[in-house]
């Protein structure tokens, strides 16, 4: 022992001999050397991910300890983690969160993450364990790169796809953000628009979330996905439109078609989320661009009469009411465009009794309109004018705005043409029409539509002659010949 301590005193002597006491040493001159410069800064670059300041070291470790613990839990007990670790799970949602860097993304395909997380999904039993990989995937396919490379590994997708069937909101709320991801990016559709459609329980399992579930965040996401998925692929669209149950159905004896569970989600969100709404009417009005959706709707058994009521109380109801100003318009109509296209269809294909409160709503529309355009007077300056000249430029060129008008335009012709003379009676006595609208709606209509207002003129005669006359006068309404004239006992 004595020979190893001195050994070791003699090595410590002859390393360090700038520390030793003798008078004598000529290390007494100087100091130690210090270490190189910028060493220390050398290696945190090197240890940082891209120009990040995140460490690459501390996230192999926390893989790494993932691993390990999934590892250790299946070699033991046989089976997947069920429960994660406070501390774990901290250290899992920074993950989470750094994945929003495109550095990190890019560095956790590098590192072959997807794999890694892969495998943790596959085994675990843990529905926080499985949120949380999920979303860490979310965000990495945010960015271009990363979403092609996840979207080319076969096995990844198909799993995910699978998380459909999922019973943990969480889980699906994530699943859904990722999906919509992917198929938003025009590279990668394609195949998963393949893979979800090759998928037979893709439909029954939206189906059930859309009719069983109140978490608008994830109803909101779900209606995103098939939204999209609709928009994308009108293939897949009839497909699903045809759906039936299947073995695998869980809920196969009270199976609800697309169409049913998109108007049960749609209804849960009048209330909850008119953006969420906004998603829901569009997709379904997407279903009414083939005949096979339209179908679905107004044939015996499907759900057109139901959304038809519902429509008109979404329109009738929540939007455009009396004394709303015109600039609720351009507000309210990515709500009412939808809403008032799908009405349109219901009522060629179902021939549907005319409530008065919606003949009341199209009139109002078309005055909005109207007063929206004739928000600049010519002539008038200062920085008001600008703003108005603002608001009508960018009328002009609002193409969904448009399309609302010409829907409206549309149905309210289609339906003054067969309005009956006790609907007409009741119009006339709504305080809220007032001449002024009468007259912004007619001039919308014509001239394209003459011979819809002509029948209604000559309906008005009969019942407010003094109102008649005025709107013959004002919208230079001749009289009508006797071939449009149309009697309404």
């Amino acid at each position: 022992m004595m020979d190893h301590k001195e050994s070791c005193t003699e090595e410590v002597d002859d390393d360090e001999s700038s520390f030793s006491s003798h008078p004598d040493s000529p290390a007494m001159d100087r100091n130690p050397s210090p270490p190189p410069e910028g060493a220390e800064e050398s290696v945190e670059e090197a240890d940082a991910i891209g120009n990040t300041v995140y460490s690459k070291h501390w996230l192999f470790s926390t893989l790494t300890r993932l691993i390990e613990m999934v590892t250790e839990q299946v070699s033991e007990q046989g089976e997947g983690l069920e429960e994660l670790s406070e501390e774990l799970e901290d250290e899992l949602c920074k993950v989470w969160d750094m994945a929003m860097d495109k550095d990190v993304a890019s560095f956790l395909q590098e590192f072959k993450a997807p794999d890694i997380l892969l495998g943790v999904i596959a085994k675990s039993h843990c529905p926080r364990l499985t949120e949380i990989c999920v979303g860490i995937l979310g965000n990495m396919s945010c960015f271009h790169d990363t979403c092609v490379s996840l979207s080319q590994n076969a096995d990844l997708c198909a799993v995910l796809i699978l998380l459909l069937g999922d019973s943990d909101p969480p889980t699906l709320l994530e699943t859904c953000r990722l999906l919509v991801t992917c198929v938003s990016q025009p590279d990668v559709a394609p195949m998963w628009m393949e893979r979800i459609q090759q998928q037979t329980a893709t439909c029954s399992n939206l189906c059930f979330i859309m009719r069983s579930s109140t978490n608008v965040e994830l109803l909101m996401k779900v209606g995103e996905l098939v939204d999209k998925l609709f928009d994308e692929d009108e293939g897949l669209m009839k497909s699903w439109l045809s759906e039936l149950p299947s073995e695998s159905d869980r809920d196969k004896d009270t199976h609800q078609d697309i169409t049913s569970s998109l108007l049960e989600a749609a209804i849960q969100l009048r209330k909850e989320s008119p953006e969420a709404l906004e998603v829901y009417l569009h997709a379904l009005q997407l279903l009414t661009t083939v005949h096979e959706g339209v179908q679905s709707l107004v044939s015996d058994g499907g759900c057109g009469e139901a959304l038809w009521r519902f429509l008109c109380e979404v329109v009738c109801e929540d939007l455009c009411q009396p004394g709303d100003p015109p600039l609720i318009l351009q507000e309210q109509k990515a709500l009412l465009a939808p809403a008032i296209a799908l009405l349109s269809v219901l009522h060629n294909g179902l021939q549907t009794d005319i409530s008065l409160s919606l003949v009341c709503s199209l009139l109002r529309v078309l005055y909005l309109h109207t007063e929206n355009q004739q928000a600049l007077p010519n002539g008038e300056q200062g920085s008001r004018d600008g703003q108005k000249e603002g608001v009508r430029d960018e009328e002009d060129k609002d193409v969904q705005l448009q399309v609302l008008v010409e829907m409206a335009v549309e149905l309210l012709s289609t339906i003054l043409t067969d309005l009956p003379k006790d609907i007409v009676s009741e119009l006339v006595k709504q305080d809220d029409l007032t001449e002024k609208i009468w007259m912004s709606a007619f001039k919308t209509l014509l001239p394209q539509n003459i011979t819809a207002v002509q029948r209604l003129v000559s309906t008005l005669s009969e019942v407010e002659p003094k109102l008649a006359d005025i709107l013959k006068k004002e919208c230079s309404i001749s009289s009508e010949p006797d071939q449009t004239r149309l009697e309404l006992a």
